[in-house]
């Protein structure tokens, strides 16, 4: 990648702008609303301005992006129309630059910014709020703030772009060891993962606990399997398909569950129909007998790490031991779950949301990156013209185990530093 000394209103690929200049135009992938649909017809390349940092806003050059499963919605339209919403707050872009995960290089700071300079080589997180909202003014946690909104989705100016607008609190340093891609690749799903096990005391990962693990292949699931090892528990992972149990022993998995075997996933059925409920409960206890059987004893996961949501709930909260939590952070099968509140209160079991991470969580998910203790877990890497296909594999469920890529200014794999 050559650095070019003349000043230039816009830089092809491949091309880097003198430290700290800042271009008039970018390249950015963008969706507009007469392309909602499916995700591999809805991105596509435009020029367009490049923003500018606000007092306490950090603009970065984009060396790499990360994908995840919220750009296929936004893609889609669906569930929520993230432009409307956007343009009914106030914003005038009627167009949406997703990406909510990122490494790149500080290239512009606002007044007010002093935790990075210009020629920082970063990460970014997705949690985006308000400093000055009043939840926050007044003493209020962050993460709960009404204000808190996650970047590249709800908020515009994603990594899916030459640049992009942050605020301060979404910088981090990026791991040395990492290549721009991989480290472009692990903050959204290994933040969430970490708050999930982590962050609701009593019920954290301790030395020996079992953790029922859904979903292990994906970016979510690979992070857990990581945190949990390193935390010295028990992961065991449920996948779909047998041809990612390895991937899942290779990132710490004590064993593996593969879901096809069973068949009463979904809606709990109606405890007056004693036939189906009846026929609901052998399939699950069948599903916590697999999991003894690759536990190698007879004990219960102290934490269930939950996002398929409908389909999965009643079994995790059959399964979750006396005391123990489903922590959930998602509903990729649909949002009606179902609950038999005799197992949730007379073996007193906790059923708890949980939303991306705060700042410190984040920052304590950097480090074990950056100690070694997480791998991104990095399967597949796609040229800029490449989000649409990756969101596209994501939709049809037909991306590889782990998580994806995707080159912005740096155009070829492997490079570390902005040369």
């Amino acid at each position: 990648m050559a650095n070019t000394a003349m000043k230039k209103e816009l830089y092809e690929l491949g091309e880097t702008p003198p430290l700290g200049h800042v271009p008039q135009k970018m390249y950015a992938s963008l969706i507009r609303k007469e392309r909602f649909g499916e995700p591999g017809d809805a991105f596509k390349v435009e020029v367009i301005e490049v923003p500018k940092p606000g007092p306490t806003q950090v603009l970065v050059w984009v060396m790499a992006a990360g994908v995840n499963y919220n750009n296929v919605w936004a893609g889609m339209g669906f569930p929520v129309d993230v432009i409307a919403a956007r343009m009914r707050r106030g914003d005038k872009e009627d167009f949406h630059i997703g990406g909510s995960d990122a490494s790149g290089v500080v290239w512009a700071v606002g007044e007010q910014v002093t935790s990075v300079r210009v020629g920082d080589e970063v990460v970014l997180s997705c949690g985006m709020y308000d400093e000055g909202a009043p939840d926050i003014k007044s003493g209020g946690d962050p993460v709960y703030s009404t204000s808190f909104k996650i970047w590249g989705y709800e908020e515009n100016w994603g990594s899916f772009a030459q640049f992009t607008l942050v605020n301060r609190h979404q910088v981090f340093p990026k791991p040395k060891k990492l290549t721009w891609e991989a480290a472009s690749a692990y903050m959204l799903v290994g933040a969430t993962a970490y708050r999930q096990l982590l962050g609701w005391p009593p019920n954290v990962v301790n030395e020996g606990d079992p953790v029922l693990i859904w979903g292990g292949a994906g970016g979510l699931g690979s992070m857990a399997i990581q945190i949990v090892k390193a935390r010295g528990g028990i992961p065991i992972a449920v996948v779909s398909e047998q041809d990612k149990y390895e991937f899942c022993y290779q990132l710490g998995a004590k064993g593996v569950i593969n879901r096809k075997e069973f068949g009463h996933w979904g809606r709990l059925p109606d405890l007056d129909d004693a036939e189906a409920f009846g026929k609901w409960m052998q399939g699950a206890r069948a599903f916590g007998q697999k999991f003894w059987e690759v536990l190698g004893e007879r004990r219960n996961p102290k934490i269930v790490f939950e996002h398929p949501g409908e389909a999965t709930i009643p079994t995790s909260v059959f399964m979750v031991d006396n005391g123990g939590m489903v922590v959930i952070c998602a509903g990729t099968s649909g949002y009606n779950a179902d609950v038999d509140l005799r197992y949730l209160w007379m073996r007193q079991k906790r059923l708890q949301g949980s939303h991306f991470a705060s700042v410190e969580e984040c920052a304590a998910f950097n480090d074990m990156v950056d100690r070694g203790e997480v791998d991104p877990a990095l399967s597949r890497v796609f040229p800029f013209d490449g989000v649409g296909e990756a969101h596209q594999l994501m939709r049809e469920n037909r991306h590889p185990p782990g998580n994806m890529a995707i080159l912005v200014n740096a155009t070829r794999e492997g490079t570390r530093t902005l040369p």
